[in-house]
């Protein structure tokens, strides 16, 4: 039970950072390229290929090729339960 806690905590690591959060939310809508990725948030491509390194490793998110195009997408149900359940969380009324 207590590596699974670890575990747990790492993956919450993971959520802590809002460019990843904010990737995680864009990709909601559905699988897109770094390039799309950057534009929509204003990035760099670097700077996203850098978090979804780090999103792929943690498995929150997946990968497609498409030729010489990489697409991005959350990589199950699950993640996108946390990312609506965390907003859920901070939207509710007091």
């Amino acid at each position: 039970m207590e590596d699974r806690l670890i575990e747990l905590a790492e993956l919450f690591k993971v959520f802590g950072d809002s460019t990843r959060i904010k990737l995680l939310y864009t990709l909601l809508d559905g699988e897109k390229n770094v390039g799309e990725l950057a534009t929509l948030l204003s990035m760099n491509q670097s700077a996203i290929s850098h978090q979804l390194r780090i999103l792929k490793t943690s498995d929150l998110v997946k990968v497609r090729r498409d030729g010489k195009s990489m697409y991005y997408s959350l990589s199950d149900d699950h993640v996108e339960s946390i990312i609506k359940l965390g907003m859920d969380h901070i939207c509710e009324e007091d």
